[in-house]
């Protein structure tokens, strides 16, 4: 662990009194003056970064999906099988992948995210490089299989490196990222395209990725405490050490403690905020229903969101007809809205309603089900579909970080990469349903039909989370937040 020199905390090594004996200056007088490092923003810097290409890897398929069903003659349900392909393998790697991240070391689980990375990139590229439906399939599952463990490994640093008033400010950045992936995603798309084809369009993706996983291996830790860049008074700024740590540590903790426990009666009776013990044991995390009910409402949004990732730009070029720039702009405005609403609902979260999760879940939930149905029989106007799409992507995304940071008010740090590997997991595997059950509504019915079922899947994520309850854990003397 790399320790901060705190003989001499001014560091002006003054002449005007003799030195004192440096047994005589405490640990607690030294970091008394020493200012904390905000290293943890660098990190959440390439936290954003990295998620944002992942995300970008798995979108651009949606905009290569019409020309890959014109050059195999691919039907709707088996372009929505290859599209869930993906989600499905992510889903299911999350339980075990959260079972490695507690119980491997912290120096190991760092490394491994960087190998995760750089597999991330190696099956984008090779989707370029398809002959057949069948190699489709399969690079998507190699895609979701290394793909599956970076989520898990953002979430878990962003829990171990922020303090709890910061953590849903940098969930709602992280979420921000995935969906300023998909938003770049159309008009580089389109670009490469045009220039070159739709199998450049993989190769292009690939490169960033590999960048990021060699400056994650360099720069970042699993923890702060084992930082070379992070100095001390930021380490227990970060673990709320307000018995030694900083003043601004000891303000900073007594106003988040404050936040979450003020009453907010009309609030709370409809949020259910309850005093919940944390959750210490992988048998107490697997049997909470307050994590499996969130893990399936995120799925219904989950699934929403891959929708508008993998099926709307055919939408908007086989049913409205529009051309690729027009179609580029509004294939982007839902993600536009997202991005936003990550952002705005994060920071909502944490400063206005004192770490309360709930209320932005529940409002994305049933903003998403209005947004939506107002796209059923949408007219033929670039106005009217980009604003729709841009306000559903806003109420999608305006309850997103409180999936990710909802578990980290109810597990412990030990516990809590299973408990988000469970939210994960059984939120991709419900989102994983959503582009295949498009794909058979299609070969069916109309575009009128796939609406409908994401007004109905949001309806059902808004009764899960009105069943859970909001927690303000009770923690025991001398543990972490």
């Amino acid at each position: 662990m790399h320790h901060v020199d705190a003989a001499d905390p001014v560091g002006r090594g003054s002449s005007a009194a003799p030195a004192a004996p440096a047994a005589s200056v405490t640990p607690a007088a030294a970091l008394a003056g020493q200012k904390p490092t905000r290293y943890r923003w660098v990190v959440m810097g390439l936290i954003f970064l990295i998620w944002a290409i992942a995300c970008a890897d798995r979108a651009n398929f949606g905009i290569a999906l019409p020309y890959m069903k014109k050059e195999y003659g691919i039907t709707n349900t088996e372009a929505g099988l290859i599209v869930s392909l993906f989600s499905f393998a992510y889903g299911l790697v999350q339980i075990p992948v959260g079972l490695m991240y507690k119980r491997l070391s912290e120096k190991t689980t760092g490394i491994l995210f960087s190998v995760f990375m750089l597999l991330t990139s190696l099956f984008t590229g090779l989707m370029g490089t398809t002959s057949s439906v069948l190699l489709l399939q399969l690079y998507r599952v190699g895609l979701g299989l290394s793909e599956g463990p970076l989520g898990i490994g953002c979430t878990n640093v962003i829990n171990r490196w922020f303090p709890p008033e910061e953590k849903g400010t940098a969930t709602g950045l992280w979420i921000a990222a995935s969906k300023l992936g998909p938003l770049i995603v159309p008009t580089v798309c389109i670009i490469v395209i045009q220039l070159w084809g739709w199998r450049e369009i993989f190769y292009v993706f690939a490169v960033p990725g590999i960048f990021l996983a060699i400056l994650w291996f360099f720069l970042v830790t699993n923890s702060p405490s084992e930082n070379r860049f992070c100095n001390e008074a930021e380490r227990r700024y970060i673990t709320q050490d307000v018995a030694a740590g900083p003043a601004t540590a000891t303000a900073s903790s007594r106003a988040h403690v404050g936040a979450q426990v003020t009453p907010m009666p009309w609030l709370d009776g409809i949020n259910r905020t309850r005093r919940v013990p944390r959750l210490e044991t992988l048998r107490q995390v697997f049997t909470s229903w307050n994590v499996i009910g969130v893990a399936i409402g995120y799925g219904c949004m989950i699934g929403i969101s891959n929708i508008f990732m993998s099926w709307i730009p055919t939408y908007l070029v086989t049913v409205k007809g529009f051309a690729s720039v027009k179609m580029g702009f509004l294939a982007s405005a839902p993600f536009i809205g997202a991005v936003a609403g990550n952002m705005l609902g994060g920071v909502i979260s944490d400063r206005l309603l004192g770490g309360r999760r709930k209320p932005m879940m529940l409002l994305g939930a049933l903003g998403t089900a209005l947004m939506t149905l107002l796209l059923v029989q949408a007219p033929d106007s670039v106005l009217y579909l980009g604003a729709m799409l841009m306000l559903s992507g806003l109420m999608l995304g305006i309850g997103f970080a409180g999936y990710s940071a909802y578990p980290m008010g109810l597990a412990t740090k030990a516990t809590y990469p299973a408990a988000f590997g469970i939210v994960n997991s059984l939120g991709q595997i419900g989102g994983a349903c959503a582009p295949l059950a498009v794909g058979m509504l299609l070969d069916r019915y109309d575009w009128s039909s796939v609406f409908l079922y994401m007004v109905g899947t949001s309806l059902l994520c808004l009764v899960l989370l009105l069943s859970v309850v909001e927690p303000i854990t009770v923690r025991k003397a001398g543990e972490e937040a």
